[in-house]
């Protein structure tokens, strides 16, 4: 007995030897990656840190991962000299709390007189309302309706690349059963019988869902989205799930790159790519995207839509890609800010399934007057501009139609000193994504550059869980910044890309609408964006809709669209 209880202590101290030295390794591999006084991260530094997070790096990848994790090393310093008071607690997958609740009925006015134009192509670019005063004129049904869209999808698909699928079947189905509603007198709303798309990241059962990427280009998921079941609802037809950039990045996808319709040279933006793309093209009146930092403005304005990302969390993502749970918007790409209050008005709340969604009031009214609404611009942001900017005839354009516009300073880089939105997107992308880096899914994608999703995943491992943390407690003070800069405005008007706007505003969640404001010399489209308060989508949209009924630049279509 002795001899074993000598047997066990010695065993006992070698196990604490060996704990000892485990937490020396893990220590010594941490102030390795964030070593601040040299150049100290090396090859040798990110494999023996791999062995310590069971995965595997070959030569190559380490060699595309070093700079990225040194500018992210770069990005901690930079967080550690700015002052944190330790009351401050973290935003992960934040849950905003509306201020109203009580849904009231939104009256629809349609055009009873209405016929199909002499050139049926006009079609492709009527609004919701005037394709949905069609329908209950019965001047065209909605079988009629979804094979005119069907074809010019067949016709126009692949000189875009916007085009996943077609779901020919499952539309012709659901507008066979709204028209049978319209003959029964059962309106189920705005959409009713309307054909739209789809970014492919929803899931539809008996469909694809590839989510734009080459592992995934045969993935069915046996679940319908949420927000395919709200259009479902309304009596909306699904004709079409378009591209996205592969896992939600950019627009190139499996099998090509979007094009943009304004410039067949140039790509649509992403990575709601093809919902963008088609809409302006007029392959459908509307489409659905998302938006982590940019997924729907960006495309919307590279392509020249009216596009809507609207409060985090006013739609529930069930059935969607995760890219990062506590970034990821659902929102409608559309051809102006009406069709956009229309389809939000549709799809917005929640199932109860996302655990950031709520169910806000939408009280939009169409004849609402907007002369009422406290408007301010970012003076700030303004001032980098040069002089002869299109945001600038923006302000010009209002001003003359009797807006009284507020100089305010919108929260900017003295607020946003490093890159908080690459560390958040970093951290919950790796995180959503960890099988696909851990089991070499990534080798399969057909973009392997360092700015592409593998090498992203990769070097955001090394994203240290405090730094993590710490970066979403910063999170919380810009939040209370940018509330505090907007609380006396119903709308700010910025530019689209000024200063750190964007990636500010999906940090903290406020509502953008951005519209197509002209054209550069090269023909290519220009935007304005509107930012609001948290759910306050019903301003935003009746000032868009304003700004649009004396500007009318969403009324300019890409003329290669417009022949038979």
């Amino acid at each position: 007995m002795a001899w074993q209880t000598s047997r066990d202590t010695n065993h006992s101290i070698k196990r604490e030897i060996k704990r000892i030295m485990k937490k020396i390794t893990i220590l010594l591999l941490f102030s390795a990656i964030t070593a601040t006084a040299q150049d100290t991260i090396t090859k040798q530094t990110i494999q023996q840190a791999a062995t310590l997070m069971d995965v595997k790096f070959s030569e190559k990848e380490i060699d595309m991962m070093l700079p990225d994790i040194k500018d992210n090393q770069g990005d901690y310093k930079k967080m550690h000299g700015l002052a944190l008071d330790n009351s401050i607690g973290m935003s992960l997958s934040q849950r905003l709390i509306p201020d109203n609740t009580i849904q009231q009925k939104i009256q629809w006015k349609y055009n009873p007189t209405l016929k199909i134009p002499s050139n049926k192509n006009e079609l492709a670019f009527y609004s919701l309302n005037q394709l949905g005063s069609l329908l209950r004129n019965k001047s065209i049904t909605s079988v009629e309706l979804t094979n005119f869209f069907l074809s010019r999808l067949k016709k126009y698909g692949d000189t875009l690349q916007c085009v996943i699928s077609t779901t020919e079947s499952i539309a012709l189905e659901q507008a066979k059963l709204a028209d049978e509603n319209f003959k029964k007198g059962i309106d189920k709303g705005p959409l009713q019988g309307i054909p739209y798309g789809l970014k492919d990241l929803f899931a539809v059962k008996g469909t694809k869902t590839t989510w734009g990427a080459q592992p995934y280009k045969e993935q069915v998921i046996d679940q319908d989205a949420y927000v395919y079941t709200r259009l479902k609802e309304a009596g909306a037809v699904l004709v079409a799930k378009f591209t996205l950039g592969a896992l939600a990045m950019g627009d190139y996808w499996y099998g090509g790159r979007t094009k943009n319709p304004w410039n067949l040279e140039r790509g649509s933006s992403g990575s709601s790519a093809g919902s963008a793309s088609a809409t302006v093209a007029g392959l459908v009146p509307f489409a659905i995207g998302t938006e982590t930092h940019g997924s729907i403005v960006s495309p919307s304005h590279t392509c020249g839509a009216t596009g809507l990302r609207p409060t985090f969390g006013s739609i529930s993502r069930t059935g969607a890609m995760t890219l990062s749970w506590s970034l990821d918007k659902v929102g409608p790409i559309c051809r102006s800010a009406e069709d956009a209050a229309t389809v939000f008005s549709c799809i917005h709340g929640t199932d109860g399934k996302d655990a950031s969604a709520v169910n806000a009031a939408f009280n939009y009214s169409p004849s609402a007057d907007v002369k009422k609404l406290k408007i301010g611009y970012a003076k700030n942001l303004f001032d980098k501009l040069d002089t002869s900017a299109q945001d600038w005839k923006v302000l010009q354009q209002l001003k003359q139609a009797g807006i009284n516009l507020i100089g305010m300073n919108f929260p900017d880089s003295e607020s946003y000193q490093y890159d908080m939105i690459g560390i958040v997107i970093g951290s919950e992308a790796a995180a959503a994504f960890d099988a696909f880096t851990r089991l070499n899914i990534d080798d399969q994608m057909t973009r392997q550059t360092r700015g592409d999703w593998p090498n992203y995943f990769r070097q955001a491992r090394t994203i240290p869980a405090v730094e993590y943390i710490n970066t979403n407690r910063h999170r919380v003070t810009l939040m209370e910044k940018t509330i505090e800069a907007m609380k006396d405005f119903d709308v700010v008007i910025t530019p689209t890309f000024g200063g750190r706007q964007l990636a500010i505003t999906n940090l903290t969640g406020q509502p953008a609408l951005c519209m197509p404001t002209g054209f550069t010399k090269t023909g290519l489209p220009t935007s304005i964006t509107f930012l609001a308060n948290h759910f306050r989508e019903e301003e935003l949209l009746s000032f868009g809709k304003f700004f649009q009924s004396i500007t009318s630049y969403e009324e300019v279509h890409p003329t290669f669209f417009n022949g038979n």
